[in-house]
């Protein structure tokens, strides 16, 4: 793809003011071709070609211009939940996976994680988690995290979850607590009501989502815990917001009015066997939107660096897998080749989880919004993401990676 350099700014990762130039943009919505101007971490202006304004000479001498050649410009996905110390350990020490690094996630087109604690949130640590998130941002990748992780009591910093979310900028929620799940701390309605309450009342102290995130295992209570908790609280459904709903059909099902009653649903992009009682996260999605359910309450995710095991009878692993935020783009590619119009699948991956999270300015391209943007080769895969106005990938490489990653 030709790069070409309008003035003497910086080199390397196109830190200076972008010019992206014959971009077919997904708002998400369709807007056709069309230029951005990027800087600051911005767009700074969109629109059609033949109507970009003219630089001032100084602008112009820092400006890197783009040209995407036709290609499809979508929102830098966002991937709202991810182990990025890493997850596992439930068949020894040695099966913990490693932390994930930064350029697993640019290259998969992902602009945006938030991270969590799953099953062993005594190795790993809230003080380690909120650290990662921060060698994160430090790398450039827009990070967040949860508070907690699947046990009752929930693992802290300040001593209250309810603390931890008012003072910890980077915490959004609580998650991911365990439910219906042999792993889980089996919480009971009045546990699940008051640490809902304490995500609600955070955020709207702080102005954050406020959410209570939560694993659904392969329990036959599914999603009762949830309902009896709308049933006898006043606390908004908004709130309650479960993960790995299609792993079963009949809690999918349970999902879909959960959908309807208020909730957002996240689906989980694993793999599927075929003849498995699950549902793929791209079949999941075509279900989902064509059930009438609000098509603005389901997301998808990864689940990537956490393992993905599966438990004979008596609770012990016998296979493991490993989650990886790549399966996002190739879930949104079987849902295009399935068919479904790109405007219609991009939501579960960007807009929709930017509203859930309350993270302004990303899920969307737009003048003044985030400049987190991931233009897509003729397969599919990422060819360039820029994060924050920054050049992560180009031509489907990597130009930008973690301080411990090999070059």
């Amino acid at each position: 793809m030709p790069v070409r350099r309008l003035g003497p700014g910086r080199s390397g990762n196109l830190r200076a003011v972008l010019l992206l130039r014959n971009a077919d943009v997904f708002a998400p919505h369709p807007l056709g071709l069309q230029s951005l101007l990027v800087g600051g971490g911005k767009v700074l202006w969109a629109g059609r070609c033949a109507d970009l304004p003219s630089l001032p000479r100084a602008l112009a001498a820092a400006t890197n211009e783009i040209d995407l050649e036709g290609r499809r410009l979508i929102p830098g996905l966002i991937d709202g939940h991810v182990h990025v110390t890493g997850g596992g350990g439930e068949a020894g020490f040695s099966t913990r996976v490693p932390p994930v690094p930064l350029s697993r996630f640019s290259a998969a087109g992902v602009t945006t994680v938030v991270g969590l604690l799953g099953t062993d949130d005594v190795t790993r640590t809230a003080a380690d988690l909120l650290a990662t998130v921060y060698a994160l941002r430090e790398d450039g990748l827009n990070a967040y995290a949860y508070a907690g992780g699947y046990h009752v009591p929930l693992a802290t910093l300040t001593g209250s979850v309810r603390r931890d979310l008012v003072l910890l900028e980077p915490l959004l929620g609580i998650g991911e607590l365990a439910i219906s799940d042999h792993r889980s701390s089996q919480p009971t309605l009045d546990e699940l009501l008051r640490l809902a309450a304490d995500a609600h009342v955070a955020g709207l102290m702080t102005g954050k989502a406020g959410i209570l995130h939560l694993h659904l295992g392969d329990g036959p209570r599914g999603l009762d815990l949830v309902r009896r908790a709308l049933a006898g609280s006043e606390i908004p459904a908004r709130v309650f917001n479960p993960t790995h709903v299609n792993r079963r059909k009949a809690l999918f099902d349970e999902a879909i009015d959960l959908a309807r009653a208020g909730c957002s649903v996240d689906l989980t992009a694993f793999p599927v066997d075929e003849g498995e009682d699950a549902c793929s996260a791209a079949e999941g999605l075509q279900r989902y939107l064509a059930s009438g359910a609000p098509a603005e309450r389901v997301t998808i995710s990864s689940d990537a660096g956490g393992c993905l095991p599966c438990f004979d009878a008596e609770g012990r692993v016998c296979s493991m897998g490993v989650g990886t935020s790549g399966a996002l783009l190739q879930t949104l590619g079987t849902l295009v080749e399935c068919g479904l119009p790109l405007e219609q699948a991009l939501p579960a991956f960007t807009s929709n989880p930017a509203r859930l999270l309350r993270l302004a300015g990303k899920g969307v391209i737009e003048a003044g919004g985030d400049a987190d943007l991931v233009a897509l080769d003729e397969t599919g895969a990422a060819q360039t993401v820029i994060i924050r106005g920054v050049v992560h990938v180009r031509d489907g490489k990597p130009v930008r990676r973690g301080m411990f990653e090999v070059r």
